[in-house]
């Protein structure tokens, strides 16, 4: 019989976990799982360790946590484990050359859009800002470049205009699982899966998302901002001043109202929501949180804030 197939894991946060399942799950050996080093988080901002090096421990795997992998000391500890594939799911650090030439059958990649649109940090909430329809996972062959590596396997979901960035997440998590599994199981099983090269055209890039971006500006079109308020759900969130009060807006939707008020003004409020003029349409806000309080609808804020019932421009 021959041995198992030895892969190493490198993954942090709560999307790869699934991938780590579908590894264990494959009938190949998980060896060693990578992770980032433990980061404050919190009010009190104690050391706590990644989604993944949590998972890895409850299944007893040994973890590893460099803070490079560019050192000849991390890539001689990855060579020990003798990995025949490293399987690598929003893991943080870059792979240098001599990382990615470690492994038997080098490094893959799972990665949370088609490629080569939106390649880089923040994919699912780029393509919700962006108006896409669908979007996918891609499982790459891994190169020097940034996502820029062949397409082994592919699956696909369409965007709706309920979804948010939390919602594509867990999603798009579960169907890079299914592309791993499908992955590994058809190398156990002696296949040689085909590497098909990115298209040259159509290359965008998804740069990490930034708090200064949770702004919402009136003067953008509606459509914009309810996808703004979409794809920022959990993080970082939309946050706007509605009639002299800072608010964190949840859920809100585009209307094709025409109007002459200045951006930001409030054009009406009831039990459906309160809308807000925009440089084009209006935003009909529909569940907001104010400081220090939590997420509640519409209704129940307009019920601490009457006046603004009878609010017109």
């Amino acid at each position: 019989m021959s041995a198992p197939l030895r892969l190493v894991f490198a993954g942090t946060p709560d999307f790869a976990v699934p991938c780590l399942e579908a590894c264990r799950a494959s009938g190949a050996e998980v060896v060693a799982v990578y992770t980032q080093p433990d980061r404050p988080a919190g009010r009190g901002r104690k050391l706590a360790p990644s989604p993944v090096k949590q998972a890895a421990l409850a299944a007893g795997i040994a973890v590893e946590q460099p803070e490079t992998l560019k050192t000849a000391e991390a890539q001689a500890t990855l060579a020990v484990w003798r990995p025949d594939l490293m399987v690598v799911v929003a893991y943080g650090l870059i792979l240098p050359r001599k990382v990615l030439a470690i492994p038997r059958l080098g490094c893959w990649n799972v990665h949370a859009s088609l490629l080569p649109r939106w390649r880089g940090a923040a994919p699912i909430q780029r393509a919700i800002l962006a108006g896409d329809t669908g979007t996918g996972v891609d499982l790459m062959q891994m190169e020097a470049g940034l996502d820029t590596g062949p397409v082994l396997l592919e699956k696909r979901t369409a965007i709706t205009r309920e979804d948010t960035g939390g919602s594509l997440h867990d999603r798009l998590a579960a169907l890079g699982a299914e592309a791993l599994a499908e992955g590994l199981a058809r190398v156990l099983a002696g296949e040689t899966l085909a590497a098909t090269p990115q298209a040259a055209a159509g290359v965008t890039y998804a740069h990490k998302l930034d708090k200064a971006e949770a702004r919402l500006d009136f003067t953008r079109p509606a459509i914009e901002l309810e996808r703004q308020v979409r794809a920022f759900d959990p993080w970082p969130g939309s946050d706007a001043q509605i009639a002299g009060e800072a608010l964190r807006i949840w859920a809100a939707r585009a209307r094709a109202l025409t109007h002459d008020a200045a951006p930001g003004s409030v054009l009406g409020a009831g039990r459906e929501g309160i809308d807000i003029a925009c440089g084009e349409g209006a935003l009909r806000i529909t569940a907001v949180q104010r400081a220090g309080g939590k997420r509640i609808g519409a209704a129940d804020y307009l019920n601490a804030r009457p006046e603004l019932r009878e609010a017109r421009p």
